[in-house]
């Protein structure tokens, strides 16, 4: 079993433990909905591809993942959808640069490709989107974007290429992506929504404490 699926599993029982369901309402999904989703994922990984000339697309680990970007997307309003659209292709950029940066030979990489673009992915798309519905958008809809674009080059250079989306590998880039960017956009969000908290209160006590000294004063 490979390592995203574990990763979906586990995000499996926290949901339906009731973990994450703030995370789930923040991004406009049901958490009932977000177990089925990941049940299907699972369960439709495992059925063979769809094949189309050169292209390779699995149920699974790319339609189903893109169905649910393409969802959130119809969620956004107005400038929002804008900026998500513009995120992707900043995160595909930048995972394109990256890929032109990894070592050639294997024994010079440290960590496996398919770990390393998901996480990167996952952090460039909170970098350029910082909201929790758009950081998944810009990370997953990044990966499979940077992998179309780099077969669509090969093409055009007479490369014959296999375009595989979804499966293997690739589905664990895609969901180490979507959790890094989410898991970012919440942590960092509370941590500056508690600041930002403090720094209320403590405005607001400071007030308090002049209000008083006027008074004390007359």
């Amino acid at each position: 079993m490979s390592f995203g699926m574990i990763l979906l599993m586990a995000v499996f029982v926290l949901l339906l433990f009731g973990v994450g369901q703030r995370v789930m309402d923040k991004m406009r999904m049901n958490d009932k909905w977000a177990l089925v989703l990941i049940a299907a994922i699972i369960g439709l990984s495992f059925v063979p591809n769809i094949e189309i000339g050169s292209v390779s697309v699995n149920i699974g680990g790319a339609l189903i993942p893109l169905g649910v970007c393409v969802w959130l997307l119809i969620k956004c309003e107005g400038r929002e959808r804008l900026n998500a659209l513009i995120g992707t292709v900043l995160t595909a950029a930048a995972i394109y640069g990256l890929g032109a940066l990894m070592p050639s030979e294997p024994e010079q990489i440290v960590l496996d490709p398919n770990y390393t673009y998901g996480i990167a992915a996952g952090i460039i798309a909170y970098i350029v989107s910082r909201s929790r519905r758009n950081s998944f958008i810009c990370a997953v809809l990044g990966l499979i974007l940077t992998d179309v674009f780099v077969a669509a080059l090969n093409w055009g250079k007479g490369i014959d290429q296999r375009l595989v989306i979804g499966s293997a590998g690739i589905l664990d880039s895609i969901v180490v992506s979507g959790l890094i960017a989410v898991l970012l956009s919440e942590i960092i969000g509370e941590i500056v929504e508690r600041i930002s908290r403090a720094s209320k209160s403590a405005e607001q006590n400071e007030l308090l404490m002049m209000r008083r000294k006027k008074e004390g004063g007359r």
